[in-house]
C-alpha cells in the first residue's frame, strides 16, 4: 500500500510537536546556528527496512536546507552496520528531529522485520500473513503499511471495510444466522466474515452463507476438523475463505499452516513487534573549517 504523504505530514507534525514542545532546550543552548552535519542512519542488526519516507518527512517539517540520500529503500533488507539514509545539513533541526525519525523508523522497521519472518515461514504453504486493527492509535496506516513492506497483506483497515461479526456480535444478535441476516439486510454488497471458536460455529457459518469463515484460538486438531467440515459443506459449491487467528507464533506458525488454510492473521505484528536497533551517527563541521572540526 503505498503512503499518502498528506497523512504521513500530518502524523508527522504531531509527533514534532509532542517532543519538541515550546522549544527543544538542549540543542539551543549548545548548537550554534552556523554548524551543518553529515548524518547517517546506521541498522545495528539484520532487518526490513520501512519507514525511509517518514523518517525524511521529519526532517523536511523543520528545515528546507536538510539533504537525503537513501541508502536502502523500504521493503529492502538491511545488514548490521549499513547506512539506511545518509543526511546532511543544519545541525540544528537534524539534532532536534533525530528522536523522531529514529522512533518511526526503528518502529515501522521492528514490523516489517517481523512480518517478513512470519511470511518466510509461510512459504510454500499458500497462506497469506495477515494483519489486526490490534494497532497503535492514529498510527494505523504506518503500521499497516510497515506489514507490507515485510510482505505481509493488510486486513480490515477500519470497521467500515467489510463485517466481522465476532463473538460479542453473536451474543446481542442472538445466533450466527440472525447476525449475518441483519448485516446483509443492511449491507448487501459488503462481504461477511464470523468468527468461530467451535465446530457448531463453523457450521452455522457455513448454512448462513458467509464468505470468510475465522477459526480463531483453536489447536491444530480442531482446525483440521474445521477444515473437514468446510470442505464437505463446500462441495459443489463456493468455498469460503478461511482465516486462522489466535495466539499465533513463529513456534506454532508451521502447525496451523496447514492445507485448506488461506490466511493466517497476527496481532504480534503490530502490537508487539520489537523496535529494529538503528542508530544515527553524526559528524559536525562549519563552512570554512575543515570536515569533523566544530567551531563555535
Amino acid at each position: 500500500m503505498p503512503l499518502d504523504q498528506e497523512t504521513v505530514d500530518r502524523l508527522v507534525r504531531s509527533a514534532l510537536a509532542e517532543d519538541i514542545g515550546t522549544g527543544d532546550i538542549t540543542t539551543e543552548s549548545i548548537v550554534p546556528k552556523n554548524v551543518m552535519v553529515e548524518a547517517r542512519f546506521l541498522s545495528k542488526e539484520p532487518g526490513v527496512i520501512a519507514g525511509v519516507p517518514v523518517a525524511v518527512a521529519v526532517f523536511q517539517a523543520l528545515s528546507t536546507d536538510v539533504r537525503f540520500r537513501v541508502g536502502i529503500e523500504d521493503g529492502r533488507r538491511a545488514r548490521s552496520g549499513e547506512t539506511i539514509l545518509e543526511l546532511s545539513g543544519p545541525a540544528g533541526f537534524i539534532l532536534t528531529g533525530e528522536r523522531v525519525a529514529l522512533n518511526f523508523l526503528q518502529r515501522l522497521s521492528g514490523i516489517a522485520t517481523l512480518t517478513a519472518r512470519f511470511v518466510e515461514a509461510a512459504a510454500g504453504t499458500g497462506v497469506c500473513i495477515l494483519d489486526t486493527r490490534k494497532t497503535t492509535p492514529n498510527l494505523r496506516i504506518l503500521e499497516k503499511y510497515a506489514v507490507t513492506m515485510g510482505g505481509g497483506r493488510n486486513h480490515r483497515m477500519g470497521l467500515d471495510d467489510m463485517a466481522l461479526i465476532k463473538d460479542n456480535h453473536i451474543e446481542v444478535a442472538g445466533s450466527i444466522g440472525a447476525a449475518v441476516k441483519a448485516v446483509r439486510d443492511r449491507f448487501p454488497k459488503v462481504p461477511v466474515e464470523v468468527e468461530t471458536a467451535s465446530l457448531e460455529q463453523v457450521d452455522q457459518a457455513l448454512q448462513a452463507g458467509v464468505d470468510r469463515i475465522m477459526l480463531d484460538n483453536m489447536d491444530p486438531a480442531r482446525i483440521r476438523s474445521a477444515l473437514d467440515l468446510i470442505r464437505r459443506r463446500s462441495e459443489g459449491g463456493k468455498r469460503p475463505r478461511v482465516e486462522v487467528s489466535g495466539n499465533v507464533t513463529l513456534e506454532n506458525f508451521g502447525l496451523l499452516a496447514m492445507d485448506g488454510v488461506d490466511e493466517i492473521s497476527i496481532g504480534s505484528l503490530t502490537h508487539s513487534a520489537p523496535a529494529l536497533d538503528i542508530s544515527l551517527e553524526v559528524t559536525a563541521w562549519t563552512p570554512g573549517a575543515d570536515r569533523g572540526e566544530v567551531r563555535p
